[in-house]
């Protein structure tokens, strides 16, 4: 086991599959000489050279536009959108082409396509660079959408996303980045679709993603040390394909179900998850599900404002005790 950052992660899964199939590329903004503004691709270019690892204009929907072109002709590219906000700019090109265009070729085109963004808040970027939209995606047919907690997942998801034939919208959480973790040496590819059990309870379920991750052990632990209340932390990883049967056989073993999302609370992946409970453990529940959301507000950039609006461990703990009461 190797230590790296979540940053470190991402050039880890690249560099791998680069490694062992020519056929996959790299571009984006920044991301050959630099190493990408947040420093996730560093060394990539230099191992793999100016052709396959390539900088593109300040041009979202050229990045796109190149990516799709590529899939199309027998290439497995990975696009970086620099923020996630900024799938505003090229979203037409993500729902109405890349989406699409397998279907509507009955399966002549294919599209073997990660487009990486970072994503969510609490770096302080303010309203524009910190929104976290991978709702936006999860309501999409034809996309898969990956959000990873650790940088073993980093590695392992992202290797997966490459590796599938269909288009993979890959969502790095930017207050991550630093964050460290062991990570297996050599191969490493973890399956999507597949949610993961990071801590077992009696009492209630907890369903994070990304960051939300953390903040839902460290609540589990206060939850258990201060209350005696055991709950069982999930992390999702993968919103489509979602792993509603790991969801399922937790809650229904519990028969509580809070999510935690850093998403606004209209419409976000959580609402989801909790209707797909609802219809289908209804009677295994034994009290309401709880949301632990963004309020559906822009984002603050002033830390106290923003600290605020995000949930937090101190939010988690609240809300699942009074479920419990």
């Amino acid at each position: 086991m190797a230590q790296l950052s979540y940053r470190e992660a991402v050039s880890a899964a690249i560099s791998q599959e680069m490694r062992l199939d020519d056929r996959v590329v790299f571009i984006g903004e920044d991301v050959a000489a630099a190493g990408g503004v947040f420093k996730t691709t560093e060394g990539l270019q230099a191992e793999f050279g100016p052709v396959r690892v390539r900088d593109t204009p300040i041009a979202e929907q050229a990045i796109l536009g190149a990516a799709m072109g590529a899939a199309m002709t027998g290439l497995r590219p990975v696009a970086e959108i620099m923020f996630s906000d900024f799938f505003a700019v090229c979203w037409d090109i993500v729902v109405n082409q890349i989406a699409k265009t397998r279907f509507m070729s009955a399966g002549q085109c294919s599209f073997p396509l990660v487009i990486r963004s970072a994503n969510g808040g609490g770096a302080r970027f303010g309203a524009q660079h910190s929104q976290s939209v991978e709702n936006w995606a999860m309501a999409v047919p034809g996309l898969k959408v990956v959000a990873p907690s650790s940088p073993a997942d980093v590695k392992g998801l992202l290797a997966a996303s490459i590796r599938d034939p269909d288009p993979v919208l890959f969502f790095e959480q930017k207050s991550l980045y630093g964050t460290k973790g062991e990570v297996p040496d050599g191969e490493c590819v973890e399956p999507l679709g597949k949610a993961k059990v990071l801590r077992e309870g009696s009492d209630v379920t907890i369903v994070g993603l990304a960051a939300m991750v953390p903040k839902a052990l460290k609540a589990a632990e206060i939850l258990q040390d201060k209350h005696g209340i055991s709950a069982t932390v999930i992390d999702v990883r993968s919103l489509v394909p979602l792993d509603t049967t790991t969801i399922f056989e937790s809650v229904s073993a519990t028969g509580r179900l809070v999510t935690v999302e850093e998403n606004p609370r209209l419409c976000g992946w959580g609402a989801e998850v909790s209707s797909l409970v609802a219809e289908e453990l209804f009677w295994d529940l034994e009290g309401p599900i709880v949301r632990v959301t963004t309020p559906h507000i822009p984002l603050p950039s002033a830390d106290a404002l923003e600290d605020a609006v995000l949930p937090s461990v101190d939010r988690i703990v609240e809300n699942v005790v009074r479920l419990a009461d």
